[in-house]
Formats: C-alpha cells, structure tokens, sequence
C-alpha cells in the first residue's frame, strides 16, 4: 500500500485530507489534558466534546484562529490514531504537537521552549537493512517542520525561557540515563524528546499537510534529571501554548 495518500484541495488552494467536517486553521495535539488545557482555556467560542477511541476532541476558536484541540493519550501509537480520527472528522490547513518534553540536548534547561525543526524516531533500527538510524522502512529519515509556520515560531519569545530550535525525537520508552549516551549518539543534534511528535509528523507527512511541533522541556534525560527542578506539565504546555497559538496567528 503506498505510503503517500493523494489529497484534496479546498478553494485556497491547500491540500487537505478526504475528510468532512469544518474547515479549520490546525488540529492541535497534545497527549494530556493539561497539555490541551491552554488553549481551552483561551477558547472564546467551543463545540461539543467529541470522543473517538482514546483521543477526545473539540473544536474552539481563540482570536482570529479555529482549531481543532485534541487530547489523544501518551504515545506513538495513540497520537497517530488521534490524528486519523482528527482527519476524517475535519479538514485541517495543518497540524500541530503541542505539550511537554524531556530536555536532551546538554544546554537546554528546564522552561525552555523547544520548536523542532525535524523529527525522528529514537527507537527505530532498520541499519540491517541499510535505512539510517530513525527511520521507518519506507518513510524519510526524518520528517521537517514547515518552514512558515517553523519562521513564525522562532520569532515568538516564550513567557518565560529560553527558545531551542532544533531536532526532535521520539520513543515509546522513556531515555533514563541507561541509554541516554546511546541516543545521544545517533542523534547528536537532538534537542528534546516525548512520545508523540514523530507519529504526528509521519501522520502530517502521509497526508501532506503542514506540520510543526513546539513543547515545553518539563524535566532533563538521564542523569541531570536530578540536577535540576522539574517543571509542572500545565506550566510546560502553556510555554508552548504561547508559541504556538503566536505562529497560527491566533
């Protein structure tokens, strides 16, 4: 089955996925509700709460923006699934990761804003059959942000810390610092890590839409973890909350 789906495209021209339902400016992901809560909370208008398997969804408006918010459950495959259900209920012009992460890179520090530039897996080790480390047989090496929405992304300062732009990865296990050196060399440039940001990126990728991702560093990988004070999730995601909300123009 071929892994790039054709899509349609509305009046503007944007292709967007043979779903029905509204229009909207992105369908913004996050595993938790309080990853989703930020932008609840900003709604100055809201629909019903759908449920669709594990994922629940609504639909909310926040300034001149109408996006579809999503909590989908933590990990790979949960996201994905959140997203698909997303897709055929909605005809979105992008989509988005929201939420917390793990800081990876040495250097980022608890409270920083990481916007991803690419996005790959960690855990995926097809070498043996010459694909690179992080890449799924039959899908890119890594997936890439979109440059609009990236560009206006990284000209919004955060409430509070530092703005990182730079890789992303992610797992379904957590990196600890039994295999955090190992990550950390096969993807050196790495700057975080979470659980779902690449499986929205492949679900992003398989439909040709936009996609971007933006997280807030909650607690440090490996041995650091210890070193450093951890931030609440509802307070990561509000970090990225800002962000994001400032690339979608909302």
């Amino acid at each position: 089955m071929s892994t790039h789906h054709t899509t349609a495209a509305d009046a503007s021209g944007i292709a967007t996925p043979p779903g029905r339902g509204p229009v909207v400016d992105a369908v913004v992901v996050g595993a938790m509700d309080e990853e989703i809560r930020p932008y609840s909370r900003r709604a100055t208008d809201a629909g019903p709460v759908v449920e669709r398997g594990r994922a629940r969804g609504q639909v909310v408006t926040i300034g001149g923006a109408t996006l579809l918010i999503v909590r989908s459950g933590i990990g790979l495959v949960n996201a994905a699934a959140a997203a698909v259900a997303a897709l055929s209920t909605s005809r979105p012009r992008a989509i988005i990761s929201t939420g917390s992460a793990g800081g990876l890179a040495k250097g980022v520090k608890v409270g920083d804003v990481v916007v991803g530039d690419s996005y790959t897996y960690a855990g995926a080790d097809a070498t043996a059959f010459d694909y690179v480390r992080g890449q799924v047989p039959g899908m890119p090496a890594s997936y890439e942000a979109d440059a609009e929405l990236l560009a206006a992304a990284s000209r919004t300062a955060p409430p509070a810390g530092a703005l990182r732009v730079g890789q992303m990865v992610s797992d379904d296990s957590f990196i600890t610092e039994v295999n955090l050196a190992e990550v950390r060399g096969h993807f050196p440039d790495a700057l975080s890590t979470d659980m779902e940001t690449t499986a929205l990126a492949q679900v992003a990728h398989s439909y040709s839409l936009p996609f971007l991702s933006v997280r807030g560093i909650s607690d440090l990988c490996g041995p650091d973890a210890d070193e450093d004070f951890h931030l609440g999730v509802d307070e990561a995601a509000e970090r990225a909350a800002v962000v994001v909300l400032a690339a979608l123009g909302a």
